[in-house]
């Protein structure tokens, strides 16, 4: 049965709801809307201009509708007057192809078709930095090693406790909180979910750490490297496939008695086919799990202050080792390390699904495991691909992957292509320091 949202508002007090959609830069787009005005906007939804936003528009498109989805409805723990719900976008009755969230519906359905329902929960780092953004918050956090530093995590107690405390009462199941390996990093973790629940609750995270953040006087950033020589921020995905969704689920697809390699670490036949289809288009997926000029500034990275970057560069599968590209720490399940903090909460979930459900159809292999420390040993590995070495190169990877291309559908492809060559074409055209220092007495 689905959710009035006009009840659910005048059930809980609510006065506004912020009817949201994410584009395709991972922006959150957002209009507020008085609960009088629910109704007709649960029917029609609220309308944009996509063109404003990063979606593959022009000024002449008709207006864009996002209808609220209610079964994303959240309210905001800390202004318990407004919800939260996240919004697929529309236009003269059609879905919007290029949307992120509609992305993965559609992704989420034909993987449903063939029996298979993705599970996920993921590992958003982020830094708690000045407001200005150009320093760490805690001028006392200079630990060479600062992982678990017990007196630092302490010294932000108030914004972990807070927003931990939030998850609590949304009932997402946080189950620990951990100062990360840089300096000023943290790490917050809550129980996995089905694809399109965590891709919401991802999407509120940054949001919810942001809103709390601001409140103490303080700036939360999900960039993938916001501070030059630490650790980056990574957002790990760990990845199973179930027979059915949410309490109707019964058997892990992927625990289950599996051959060779992938059967010594516990993965069944189909889970061995769906790493398999992680790895093979794992340089194209690098457009999507890691889409920014600055993402390619923690998977390339030089050994950082701490000792390691704990970031791939490689495509290479192990069990459980934290050096690789994917990491198989227990049966049923692996560890996608790839993506970074700009990830758009939904393409990255869309993407593993396309590229799984790839590996599946076609019996793809995953290729040796390797056990080695790709750290120290690496270099041993002459037969692995390297993952790209910038946004360009993961760009033109995607584009000469056209099954990649196909299952996260033409429109949004094309889209997202177009705006991505002109956001590198942007960069590679700002006039930078470095080239002064380098080049004005040659």
């Amino acid at each position: 049965m689905t959710l009035d949202l006009a009840q659910f508002a005048a059930d809980r007090d609510i006065k506004y709801f912020m009817i949201s959609f994410t584009d395709l830069f991972g922006g959150q787009r957002a209009k507020l809307v008085p609960a009088q005005a629910i109704a007709g906007m649960q029917e029609d939804g609220a309308g944009f201009a996509g063109f404003a936003t990063w979606l593959d528009m022009t000024p002449a498109d008709p207006d864009m509708l996002a209808v609220p989805d209610p079964d994303s409805v959240i309210q905001l723990p800390w202004k318990p007057e407004v919800a939260w719900v996240a919004g697929n976008c529309v236009m003269e009755g059609q879905d919007v192809a290029q949307a992120p969230r509609n992305v993965l519906r559609r992704l989420i359905a034909e993987a449903a078709q063939e029996g298979l329902h993705v599970k996920t929960g993921v590992e958003a780092e982020y830094f708690l930095l000045t407001p200005e953004g150009d320093a760490i918050s805690d001028p006392f956090d200079t630990a060479e090693k600062p992982c678990y530093d017990q007196q630092a995590v302490m010294r932000r107690y108030d914004v972990v406790r807070e927003v931990c405390d939030y998850m609590l009462d949304m009932g997402w199941g946080p189950y620990q909180n951990d100062h990360e390996d840089a300096n000023g990093q943290f790490e917050m973790n809550w129980e996995f979910d089905d694809i399109l629940k965590t891709a919401d609750k991802h999407s509120f995270f940054k949001f919810m750490v942001k809103s709390v953040a601001e409140k103490h006087g303080l700036r939360a950033t999900f960039m993938p490297k916001p501070i030059e020589g630490l650790t980056g921020n990574g957002c790990h995905v760990h990845i199973s496939v179930w027979d059915a969704p949410g309490k109707d689920t019964k058997v892990n697809v992927f625990a289950g008695a599996g051959t060779g390699q992938t059967g010594e670490v516990g993965l069944s036949e189909r889970g061995k086919h769906f790493l398999g289809g992680i790895m093979k288009h794992a340089s194209a997926l690098a457009a999507i799990t890691n889409p920014t000029v600055n993402s390619y500034k923690r998977i390339n990275a030089p050994r950082t202050m701490s000792g390691a970057t704990w970031a791939p560069n490689s495509v290479t599968w192990t069990g459980n080792n934290r050096t690789h590209m994917v990491r198989v720490p227990g049966p049923g399940r692996f560890e996608l390390r790839l993506p970074d903090g700009a990830a758009n909460p939904y393409l990255l979930q869309a993407v593993i699904i396309a590229a799984g459900l790839s590996g599946i159809r076609t019996q793809a292999d995953p290729g040796p495991r390797r056990d080695i420390d790709m750290y120290s040993e690496g270099h041993t590995i002459t037969d692995a691909p390297k993952l790209p070495l910038n946004m360009l190169d993961a760009l033109r990877a995607y584009e000469a992957d056209p099954e990649l291309m196909a299952a996260m559908g033409y429109d949004f492809s094309r889209s997202y292509l177009k705006l991505k060559h002109k956001e590198w074409n942007s960069f590679v055209s700002h006039f930078s320091r470095w080239e002064k220092d380098n080049t004005l007495d040659i």
